[in-house]
């Protein structure tokens, strides 16, 4: 039995290697697409060490925000750009109304207050956009469909769907950005400079305010382009903020505060557990998509705590 379990998966990967090849394309897209949203929570744990549990449910109440505008009658495109505005009012929101009165409370207490605005805003998307999946409106905003066929050896066959290619592209400007934006841009450098002191960015002129009320909006940013790909690629729904907790091993594996561990880890994860899923799920009896990414988290945390690029912590005693 052991040998069948260790053994069989790595005869199947030699024997069909274009298969191999679609595995590992599906989990690039979906480990690109999990780093999206690891990138949201590490631009809000960088330039405040709050941890944004909000940040699922940011994903989908930005999608259901985009597609209910739509349905209400209004253009894509403009559609698009109030979505963008419905989520700088958000980070605007938030700055004033839940970080601003909670400035130099406990870590403890932060995280509550996003785990309270989870709540909040289930709640107010179910009362406004109903509980219901809705369909992403793909064709409206441009994105491609369809998809290419690409031959491997006299028999074996790779399919890429365009919507996975766009959101693979479309990702990746978005980090480089963001990483551009981060080292280059003096707003950039404020934002580094309050996430390693608070206090001596404020002694300094710099406004925390002004740089929560920034970040929470790239945040919500990055939340809408990743509620836009993923709800092209199933359906824009409440269910997408279970997806979103897979963001977590993902934090595990890069660190907290790394954008570039964001992306390995995403890739690391999302790689793995369809490999996982497809060659050692049927020798195991299935389901090990579900809980493949913990089990790494997990041994990372016991080997590695502060993750492939996360800063060592020592205190002195």
């Amino acid at each position: 039995m052991l040998h069948q379990i260790f053994v069989d998966p790595f005869l199947q990967m030699a024997d069909m290697p274009d298969f191999l090849l679609q595995v590992i394309w599906e989990g690039f897209v979906a480990g690109v697409l999990y780093a999206l949203i690891a990138l949201g929570f590490v631009l809000i744990f960088k330039a405040s060490g709050v941890f944004n549990f909000a940040q699922g449910i940011m994903v989908v109440f930005a999608g259901l925000t985009l597609v209910g505008l739509h349905e209400a009658g209004v253009p894509a495109y403009l559609a698009l750009a109030l979505a963008i505005s419905v989520m700088a009012l958000l980070a605007i929101a938030v700055e004033r109304f839940v970080m601003r009165p909670l400035v130099n409370q406990p870590d403890i207490i932060l995280l509550m207050s996003t785990i309270g605005m989870t709540y909040f805003l289930i709640g107010l998307g179910e009362f406004v956009f109903g509980g219901e999946p809705k369909k992403m409106i793909t064709r409206e905003l441009g994105l491609p469909t369809g998809s290419t066929e690409i031959e491997i050896g006299e028999q074996g066959l790779v399919i890429l769907q365009h919507i996975d290619i766009a959101a693979a592209v479309i990702a990746i400007i978005m980090v480089s950005a963001l990483a551009l934006f981060f080292n280059k841009t003096r707003i950039g450098r404020a934002l580094r400079a309050v996430a390693d002191d608070h206090q001596a960015a404020q002694s300094v002129g710099i406004s925390l305010n002004q740089i929560w009320a920034i970040v929470w909006f790239a945040a919500g940013i990055v939340a809408l382009a990743t509620g836009i790909m993923w709800g092209a690629r199933s359906d824009v729904s409440f269910a997408l903020e279970i997806v979103a907790l897979k963001a977590l091993p993902v934090l595990i594996l890069g660190g907290f505060t790394s954008i570039p561990g964001a992306i390995v880890g995403g890739l690391i994860i999302g790689i793995g557990e369809k490999i996982g899923e497809i060659y050692w799920g049927p020798l195991v009896g299935g389901g090990i998509e579900s809980w493949l990414a913990y089990m790494i988290a997990l041994i990372f945390l016991l080997f590695r705590p502060q993750g492939l690029f996360g800063e060592r912590i020592i205190e002195r005693v």
